[in-house]
């Protein structure tokens, strides 16, 4: 971002040539040029390897200068002078500051570029070669700021990489395609990512389209929508037959939608202030033309009808899943549409019976690593903040069915406990031959019978209970505003699980809510609120009606079960 310096700057050398170059140490290279808006002004450039420095060369003392984050620059172009009368060549540099909201507070990704004029010589060639020397070396630059966390290994996009956008124009509230004109083709441009335009027809169409596409035509698959399709395009890739290295297909996700709740959550992850609307669209637009490409864990999903679905999000019965489905109708409003369901189905409370069963994990530290056995507390810093394919710790199942659970309220007084035997209960003791649905080649879920048969008996099982919701979660954010995990990653190889027993009141549940904004709603106290860190689960609903939800989207209701995949997936994440 622009910011005043107190060093001097490089200063000017003699002589009358507008467009002087010099290099420096170390790939660093200084010239003074014109702007490509004022001809008549002289600035002096300067670039490092972190770095883009532009001073104005000017008489009068006091000079400020502006210095250009490379890590915020997504492309440099340079360019020929139009017309056989201008001999002098151009590049202009594409930078996404952080920079203060206007008439708000707190800081947003803005646009800024720069761009000079290069009039070395009267050869129109030779002005060319310098200007594509210096956006060559601005782009190399660039590419070479990744982030540097201990642990973190990242992939880059190749370049140029070609990308399919797949853009539901329904979404939302109906302006995805808008959005995607108005803030992201420019960013892809500026960045030079080439890319094919597939507008959705139809419900499944994106899931059609993925699981028949030539997929090495293609580096990455980006989606500009909610979070719906996204689903799509994951179980249209677990499909088919290749879906060991279709999956691998780095995969992208522009905000479109109501929920945007994996767009909240990468953005989240990069440690960037809250963003919603059009910033979360410039933050995950920028994100994209970085391409850094990190791993992404997958929840296999069991419905009673054999079906066999594929979740990078959330699994959600009771009050979460009535939420989603039932704002349906609210859609024309945006993100909003949640609130305004919240308040609905807070007016009339509905108590879900069910039994729950799910197998814990416990966190062993790796050499040189700590790793605590409680759920860390909300903090304003994420506990896993990038996106790496090595994990913290190492994550196995617990043999004490209470160990590394965080429950919030007394577990004393609750049916929360070890399997014990029962003949009238689904959830037993007796440990049967890991079974697979038949209709897919996908990964083995080595942790999961079938749902009619029993459990190992390292699970643990909550009782016939009364449920107001359970919500499987495996990102932080449950929607824009809604920050569920705050110790979440995507590829921690945990699914987050959440209940909430019956007995609490609707001020209470509405307090979790507002609470969930911060991510503070695990210090609230609220003695109905558990959560649990797990591998794997078993839901029977009891209750005769309901509605089951899979990455926001509803599902035959009944017993389920999941297990999660770490790292299955591949994610644009930045």
């Amino acid at each position: 971002m622009d910011r005043d310096a107190a060093e001097p700057g490089p200063e000017p050398g003699p002589g009358p040539d507008p467009s002087r170059r010099r290099s420096g140490a170390a790939g660093a290279l200084y010239g003074e040029f014109t702007d490509t808006l004022s001809g008549g002004v002289r600035y002096s450039v300067s670039l490092t390897e972190s770095a883009l420095t532009v001073q104005k060369i000017s008489a009068s003392p006091g000079r400020t200068k502006a210095v250009y984050d490379l890590s915020d620059c997504v492309g440099c172009r340079a360019y020929g002078g139009q017309g056989g009368a201008d001999v002098g060549a151009y590049f202009q540099a594409y930078f996404y500051p952080f920079r203060r909201r206007w008439m708000s507070p707190g800081v947003a990704r803005q646009r800024a570029e720069r761009g000079f004029r290069v009039a070395l010589l009267q050869d129109p060639l030779a002005n060319l070669r310098e200007a594509e020397r210096w956006a060559r070396a601005i782009r190399d630059a660039s590419a070479r700021q990744i982030p540097r966390r201990e642990g973190v290994v990242y992939a880059e996009l190749c370049r140029p990489c070609r990308v399919m956008v797949l853009v539901n124009p329904h979404s939302g509230r109906g302006q995805a395609l808008q959005l995607f004109s108005g803030h992201v083709q420019g960013m892809l441009r500026e960045a030079a990512v080439p890319y094919n335009l597939v507008i959705t027809e139809h419900e499944n169409h994106a899931r059609e389209l993925v699981r028949k596409a030539d997929l090495s035509q293609w580096d990455a698959l980006v989606i500009m929508s909610g979070d719906g399709l996204l689903f799509e395009v994951i179980n249209g890739l677990m499909e088919r037959e290749d879906w060991e290295k279709a999956i691998q297909t780095p995969l992208g996700i522009l905000p479109g939608g109501s929920g945007n709740a994996l767009a909240a959550s990468i953005h989240h992850y990069t440690q960037s202030p809250p963003a919603w609307n059009e910033e979360l669209l410039l933050s995950c637009g920028f994100i994209l033309c970085k391409g850094l490409v990190g791993s992404l864990d997958l929840v296999s999903v069991h419905l009673a009808s054999k079906q066999r679905l594929f979740s990078f999000l959330s699994l959600a019965w009771g009050f979460v899943a009535d939420v989603d489905i039932e704002s349906e109708k609210y859609r024309h409003v945006g993100a909003i549409r949640f609130l305004m369901g919240t308040l609905v189905r807070l007016a009339s409370l509905r108590v879900y019976q069910g039994r729950l069963a799910y197998l814990p994990v416990k966190e062993v530290p790796t050499p040189g690593k700590e790793c605590s056995t409680e759920a860390n507390a909300p903090s304003s810093t994420p506990q896993h903040p990038s996106l790496c394919s090595a994990l913290p710790c190492q994550l196995i199942p617990s043999t004490s069915p209470n160990h590394n659970s965080r429950l919030v309220h007394d577990s004393t007084n609750s049916n929360h406990n070890t399997i014990t035997n029962s003949s009238n209960n689904a959830i037993t003791t007796k440990r049967p031959e890991t079974q697979v649905d038949s209709q897919t080649r996908a990964p083995l879920d080595s942790l999961l019978p079938a749902l009619d048969q029993p459990l190992p008996k390292s699970w643990t099982v909550v009782g016939v209970e009364d449920f107001v919701l359970v919500l499987a979660m495996y990102q932080s954010h449950l929607a824009e505003d809604l920050w569920t995990v705050p110790g979440a990653a995507t590829d921690d190889g945990l699914i987050h699980l959440f209940y909430v027993t019956a007995g609490i009141s609707r001020p209470a549940l509405l307090r979790l809510f507002l609470a969930m904004e911060k991510g503070a709603h695990l210090a609230c106290g609220c003695p109905h609120l558990v959560y649990e860190k797990v591998r794997a689960l078993r839901l029977e609903p009891l209750s005769p009606q309901g509605m089951i939800t899979v990455d926001g989207e509803m599902v035959e209701y009944g017993p389920v079960q999941a297990q999660i995949h770490p790292g299955l997936a591949r994610l644009i994440c930045g």
